[in-house]
């Protein structure tokens, strides 16, 4: 069946194309996976016993390892998990063994600006409605987790303020003091929902209604417990990592933990089965391992170090994706991930797009719902020319920093130009990187073989990875480093709250050499949205600093980032429905 992107929506073609997919066993059959290690879900896709096929394998590194990260976007995104589905396809069509790991689609985005995270054209992951509507459950489990112990805190709250060390004796409870105000964790939910942002709790009449106090949502890819879901390495450190979330503080100052709420066995209880990857396929069959959550700028937006393992016991090529732009997905997974799973790039893949390549050049604003200016439909090689001499070779030497010499790909866009790929790849070649225009969106595996190539000759390029900081450096002198460094900034401004937990994180040897989580904005380089190309001349302002410790960084909230997204005025949700006699679902993209 011939399926044309430029007439058909991602939804219709990936309806189309569901009809004729491969049977899931058949997919982990052509990754390696025994019959014994699958978990079907139906006959579409199904999780895989991560143990099993670690224990097996002796959890050794076959595959070369290749993140796909990109250039700063536009809101519009610029197809970075299209491009990573479609290296997947072209590496198919030159016959390699290969799989793909990618971050489970959040219920926000999905139902508000961007849309669904599937990928888009010819190259998708499918089928599009179960991985856009939650999967095998691993979201649901990461919100139960979190909020069970939001649960736990707020009745033991109540029963302390209700009664006397007496009685909570007879219930085998010790007093744990709780400072409401100093209550650090919070609701999860999958949505944006700004009005959820401040709340209030335990409101009513009488003592029955819990404790009364502030509180608040953070969407779930934001949560801690999501976190530790991306970063353990198994179930026996999963559930140590759990134990070890900072809930709160007591009045006089001491953290109370997940173990002292004694929540964290019931909270890795919901996780047991989340921890296992969900196996999904390409529109042209190629595996691809769904695992943890988005959201680069404000999480750790990587898929698990678990999936990511599998991957690479069983697969010779691993592509693996990491969330937005290279100063936020990329260098989690570079200071992070790698240092968590122990793997190291062999590859790294920046996507760009004349688009965003002409809006860093000074182009109009891009504003989702409303039509493009000519700038970006007509040829302009001058605000071409200006964003690729600043925004792109930023992200080129962010990811040279990290000792890889990136492939650039140009993810093509009908309205490009012979004129305008050319000078992309000649800037990109004056830096002394490979460039690859690729055309998977709209001819899947075969517009993406030239990337592939690319791909695969940049595998057994010599690499020197090494990361950013060592970790015995103070907290604040690596947080000043990858401001300077990564960003491009002249120096990191404290609020006075941050500022003083800086200091006591400094002073705490558990903390103190803690790697760094930012929460900043994807849009530009600096902690200013409206700040494009590359900014010169400006700091970072640290408003906030969590502490993540069942994870094991320090957060640094900067900017005006809000941990729970807002719902804008155009919203996805808009657009779909169901078919009410087949209970087909359309409109997702």
């Amino acid at each position: 069946m011939k399926l044309d992107p430029t007439k058909l929506k991602d939804w219709q073609i990936a309806e189309a194309a569901e009809e004729t997919m491969l049977p899931i066993a058949k997919v982990a059959e052509s990754l390696g996976v025994q019959p014994d290690e699958l978990i079907p879900y139906g006959n579409s896709y199904a999780k895989v016993d991560a143990r099993a096929i670690l224990k097996r394998t002796g959890g050794k590194q076959k595959a070369k390892y290749i993140d796909v990260t990109a250039i700063t976007p536009t809101p519009l995104g610029e197809g970075k998990t299209t491009t990573t589905v479609g290296l997947l396809e072209g590496l198919g069509r030159l016959g390699k063994n290969c799989c793909g790991t990618l971050r489970q689609p959040s219920g926000g985005p999905t139902f508000n600006i961007k849309g669904g995270a599937a990928g888009g054209g010819l190259a998708q992951v499918i089928p599009l409605t179960p991985l856009s509507l939650g999967l095998t459950g691993d979201f649901d489990a990461v919100e139960k987790a979190n909020n069970l112990c939001m649960v736990a805190t707020n009745a033991r709250m109540q029963h302390e303020r209700n009664h006397d060390d007496a009685w909570l004796a007879t219930k085998g409870l010790k007093r744990l003091d709780i400072d409401p105000a100093r209550v650090q964790m919070r609701w999860a939910l999958d949505f944006c929902a700004q009005g959820l942002r401040q709340i209030r709790i335990g409101m009513g009449a009488g003592t029955l209604n819990g404790f009364e106090m502030d509180s608040g949502f953070y969407i779930t890819v934001a949560s801690e417990v999501m976190a530790i879901l991306a970063v353990a390495a198994d179930l026996a450190d999963l559930r140590k990592r759990i134990g070890k979330i900072i809930v709160a503080y007591s009045k006089d100052g001491k953290p109370v933990t997940a173990d002292d709420l004694e929540v964290g066995g019931a909270m890795t209880a919901w996780l047991v089965r989340a921890l296992d990857p969900t196996l999904m396929q390409t529109l042209e069959g190629q595996p691809v391992l769904v695992h943890a959550g988005p959201f680069a700028n404000i999480a750790i937006g990587q898929n698990s170090v678990v999936a990511d393992r599998v991957g690479c016991a069983l697969a010779d090529y691993l592509v693996t994706e990491s969330g937005f732009a290279s100063d936020m997905g990329f260098e989690k997974f570079w200071n992070i991930k790698c240092r968590c799973s122990g793997l190291k790039p062999d590859a790294v893949v920046l996507v760009a797009t004349v688009r965003a390549l002409k809006r860093h050049g000074g182009g109009p604003d891009v504003k989702p719902g409303t039509p493009l200016d000519e700038a970006y439909t007509k040829e302009n090689l001058e605000l071409l020319e200006a964003g690729c001499r600043t925004n792109l070779l930023a992200h080129i030497d962010i990811i040279r920093r990290a000792g890889i010499r990136p492939v650039v790909c140009l993810n093509h866009f009908y309205t490009d130009t012979d004129a305008e790929v050319a000078l992309v790849k000649q800037i990109t070649e004056e830096a002394g990187c490979r460039f690859a225009l690729s055309k998977h969106w709209e001819k899947g595996g075969e517009g993406a073989e030239e990337l592939a190539r690319q791909v695969i000759a940049a595998c057994e390029d010599p690499t020197d990875f090494q990361f950013l900081c060592e970790l015995s450096e103070p907290l604040s002198v690596r947080i000043e480093k990858q401001v300077k460094e990564v960003y491009g900034g002249d120096g990191v401004d404290y609020e006075p709250a941050a500022l003083e937990k800086l200091k006591a994180f400094e002073a705490n040897p558990e903390t103190a050499s803690l790697p760094v989580c930012m929460a900043k904005t994807q849009y530009s380089l600096s902690d200013d949205a409206t700040k494009i190309g590359r900014p010169t001349g400006w700091r970072l302002n640290v408003q906030d600093i969590l502490i993540y410790q069942g994870a094991g960084f320090i957060v640094p909230v900067s900017g005006k980032i809000m941990l729970m997204p807002g719902t804008s005025a155009n919203p996805a949700y808009r657009r779909v429905d169901v078919d009410v006699e087949s209970g087909k679902v359309k409109g997702l993209f």
